[in-house]
């Protein structure tokens, strides 16, 4: 028989599938471990005991097994001393100040009404779907089966919800929304009257639904508001303003010399002859003077659909081309007219982001793929204008296939995640986006599922479509693209239908950035990653109960868990070794527990010295008895640390042992301030001990394996250890 001593050094590769069992060849394997439960892996490669769960609120919510989310959250910072999180719930709002000056977070507004009275949209059905972005006082919440909400803070500790409204013109006679033609190029548009309420719009096939009334349909330049629904082909509605088209052709009018008569160019005029039409803002051509070419006319022959005739108030000169921009009130029918994009008949934003200064929305029902960018600083006016560089943008993912937004990150670039792909805008060396330079390119075709992209390490990490790969979306300088690598593939069993996503940076006490996933299991899986250093973790977090959403601010972690049934805001807090905890003072030989634990739950106690106290039964007073006890306690659910090694291995001079039978004889564990610990189901630490622990162990097996792990809530760091293999 042979010994020899295997090291493992470090964790830095997290867990591991077992499909790894025979890599004994890869640096992956001499790095990582078949199972790591509740142990955060540090950036030197240690694995250090998780934070415990501290409890903070209870929603007062029963599990629902249809509608298992019940709550989304999201974070929203206006500067570091007032920082939110927000809990979207159905036809709810709750918002928490996190304090830090006391390090508390607290409930200071519910909100179950807009600012007009009316019930929130939000449905339990979607949570998981809902998108955010937030600046200064205002978050903006999209989904599209309803118009984007507006949570705005009023004050430090009061919030209020209203409908998102684009900004209008001065005279409140223009809207600047976006607008979109739905119906096929040869539908047409026919008012019956250019001004006034009540007016009919016929459409030259089936266009109308009842889901119409309110909405505003644009006639070239003019706004009409649709007021009625008659059928398919009719509406009635108010003319905002007048009608008005501008002619799309410079100087349209042209004179014809000693004649009064004046043909115009007016691109499908849809005029039959006969009808009356005011002519604003032309300007003198061929002799006759604006005052003889302005006012009201009456159209004389039609030469064909793009020209006709009127008759001036004076005789031409010359022969001449003019008149400059010329505007024509009437309202014949046209193909020249669209509607607003958003509204309950073509869905609403499904994404929402800002990015260099302006609100981007993206992907409707009627629109999927498209991405609406507001003019420049000013959130709520998306008129494209002249497309000048500070005007509204609106762009089409016109790549062959259907990219359903769901999301967008404002990185690097304008990151657009679809259900079957993946965009950007880019964004040019010292050059604004703007519409002139504008567009949307195809990168890679996955495809990301209702869980909301994360940046962490320089990338955007998500999840595909399917829910069982996350990649990240990085951009290359060797490829001059973006690239969608899968980075959950050596730990493909740890994602179970991912269903929230956050990054806290600095997170569990440790200087590493860490993405938290809550998974369809009810688990909660940890990545962090260095790309300097060529090192990546994926780790698992549970708790005696079912982990839901999670939501990050800087170093703080939080998350809804749903415990005996009732959720449950809770943060990762501190190096305590309890979940759902709540500490206080012992009084009168009571410490009370009443936040988180009623009559009859069964709680573990901890000291403020990392000592266990001991397993306790809450009273009918929701209170502990803790008689010959004082101080600060803290008291709450235990949970499990545990690391299960891969097979220990070796390579010998005949070869590799892998498949032999083998026993491990000794074991040597580097542990730091550990207070208890078990090593293959056997005690070896039952005080606070930093060092080297030697431990004999029996036994042989095809696939020996060291088991490390705790049950008690209390401290517990591996750094690395050393097996004595017998071959």
């Amino acid at each position: 028989m042979q010994k020899v001593r295997v090291p493992q050094n470090s964790f830095q590769f997290g867990e591991v599938s077992d499909s790894l069992v025979m890599r004994t060849d890869s640096s992956v394997y001499a790095a990582s471990a078949q199972r790591i439960e509740n142990m955060v892996v540090t950036a030197e490669g240690a694995l250090k005991k998780r934070h415990g769960l501290k409890h903070i609120y209870d929603y007062n919510l029963t599990y629902d097994s249809a509608h298992p989310a019940q709550s989304h959250l999201f974070k929203f910072l206006f500067d570091d001393n007032e920082e939110y999180v927000i809990s979207v719930e159905h036809q709810k709002v709750r918002c928490f100040r996190l304090i830090h000056a006391t390090d508390s977070i607290s409930l200071v507004a519910t909100i179950t009404q807009d600012t007009n009275a009316a019930t929130l949209p939000f449905d339990q059905d979607y949570l998981q779907e809902y998108t955010t972005a937030q600046y200064g006082d205002v978050m903006f919440i999209c989904h599209p089966l309803f118009a984007p909400r507006m949570l705005l803070r009023t004050g430090l500790t009061t919030f209020e919800i209203s409908t998102f409204t684009f900004d209008q013109r001065a005279d409140g006679h223009v809207t600047y929304q976006p607008y979109s033609k739905f119906q096929a190029y040869d539908v047409t548009l026919d008012p019956s009257a250019s001004s006034g309420t009540g007016i009919t719009l016929t459409t030259s096939a089936d266009h109308w639904t009842s889901d119409h009334v309110g909405t505003v349909v644009r006639y070239g330049e003019s706004e009409i508001e649709i007021t009625g629904y008659t059928s398919a082909t009719v509406v009635t509605g108010n003319v905002i303003d007048e009608l008005r088209r501008r002619l799309e052709i410079l100087d349209p009018l042209r004179t014809i010399d000693g004649s009064s008569t004046v043909e115009v160019t007016h691109l499908e005029h849809g005029f039959q002859g006969g009808e009356t039409i005011i002519i604003e803002e032309a300007s003198a051509v061929g002799g006759i003077n604006a005052g003889n070419l302005n006012g009201s006319r009456t159209v004389g022959s039609i030469i064909d659909e793009n020209t006709y005739t009127f008759t001036a108030g004076g005789s031409a000169s010359s022969a001449e081309d003019g008149g400059g921009y010329v505007k024509i009130v009437c309202h014949a029918a046209t193909r020249d007219w669209s509607e607003q994009a958003f509204s309950a008949v073509r869905g609403y934003p499904a994404a929402v982001t800002f990015h260099e200064n302006r609100l981007c929305f993206g992907g409707t029902l009627a629109e999927p793929d498209n991405v609406w960018m507001s003019k420049l600083g000013n959130f709520f006016n998306f008129d494209v204008g002249e497309a000048a560089d500070t005007d509204s943008i609106n762009l089409v993912a016109a790549t062959g296939d259907v990219n359903q937004i769901r999301y967008m990150v404002s990185n690097r670039d304008l990151q657009i995640f679809t259900a079957t792909g993946e965009l950007y805008v880019p964004t040019y060396l010292n050059q604004a986006i703007t519409p002139t330079n504008a567009q949307i390119r195809k990168q890679t075709p996955y495809g990301t599922e209702f869980v909301q992209p994360a940046s962490i390490d320089g990338a955007t990490i998500f999840v595909q479509d399917g829910g069982r790969i996350v990649r990240e979306y990085l951009y290359t300088d060797s490829e001059d693209a973006y690239t969608s690598t899968a980075i959950s593939t050596i730990a493909s069993h740890l994602i179970v239908s991912p269903k929230c996503m956050a990054v806290v940076h600095s997170g569990f006490g440790l200087p590493d950035s860490y993405a938290a996933l809550t998974t369809g299991d009810g688990n909660l899986t940890l990545f962090s990653s260095n790309r300097a250093e060529k090192r990546a973790s994926w780790t698992r977090v549970t708790t005696d109960g079912t982990f839901c959403s999670v939501v990050s601010i800087r170093d703080h972690l939080f998350a809804n868990i749903w415990y005996d049934n009732k959720l449950h805001l809770c943060e990762f807090k501190a190096d305590i070794g309890l979940d759902k905890y709540v500490s206080g003072t012992v009084t009168a030989n009571k410490l009370d527990v009443s936040q988180a634990f009623s009559t009859g739950d069964v709680v573990k106690v901890i000291d403020d010295e990392d000592n266990y106290i001991g397993e306790f039964t809450v009273d009918g007073s929701n209170e502990i008895d803790l008689t010959g006890y004082s101080g600060t306690m803290y008291a709450g659910l235990a949970f499990t640390a545990k690391v299960v090694t891969n097979p220990i291995d070796a390579t010998l001079g005949s070869g590799p042992a892998t498949g032999s039978v083998r026993g491990i004889t000794n074991i040597v564990v580097d542990v730091r301030s550990t207070n208890s610990m078990k090593v293959n189901n056997r005690p070896a630490i039952s005080s606070n001990f930093t060092g080297k622990k030697e431990i004999k162990l029996l036994g042989y097996s095809r696939n020996p394996q060291v088991t490390i792990e705790q049950d008690e809530p209390v401290n517990m760091q591996v750094n690395g250890l050393i097996s004595e293999l017998v071959v």
